[in-house]
């Protein structure tokens, strides 16, 4: 595994990476977990989670919220501020930004090998994207 001060110095892009990785692995298991099987099935119930919209979403939320430390705050505007070169073809810039900063705060806390931490920030993402419609009328 990477060094602890290797991970803390990874730009976000990296962390990017790892992270999309790992929210699609519990995406993934979360839904197979849930009863769907059928491929076409997984993948359109998968993109409620993986969409740029969706983590941004989250991301937003988590923020609101104050449920992160500010050594997370920090990696989140690392990946937010972080350049890609590629312009997203389905959404917009600082849509796919957010998304980018979600992703990078999951792949920073797997490197770091806090699965505890990871899978808290997971099982939130889950609730929030699966209760979005319910919280928006609360608001």
């Amino acid at each position: 595994m990477i060094k602890q001060g290797d991970v803390k110095q990874l730009n976000g892009l990296a962390l990017a990476y790892m992270g999309d990785a790992v929210i699609d692995l519990h995406v993934r298991a979360h839904l197979i977990e849930g009863g769907y099987v059928k491929p076409n099935r997984l993948h359109n119930h998968a993109t409620k989670y993986v969409s740029a919209k969706a983590q941004a979403y989250v991301i937003f939320e988590l923020l609101e919220e104050k449920f992160l430390t500010e050594e997370e705050h920090a990696v989140v505007m690392r990946g937010r501020n972080a350049k890609s070169g590629t312009i997203p073809k389905n959404t917009d810039v600082q849509t796919y930004r957010y998304s980018t900063a979600f992703e990078a705060l999951i792949g920073y806390h797997h490197l770091l090998e806090n699965h505890d931490r990871v899978k808290e920030i997971i099982l939130r993402m889950f609730y929030l994207i699966e209760h979005r419609n319910e919280r928006s009328e609360l608001k």
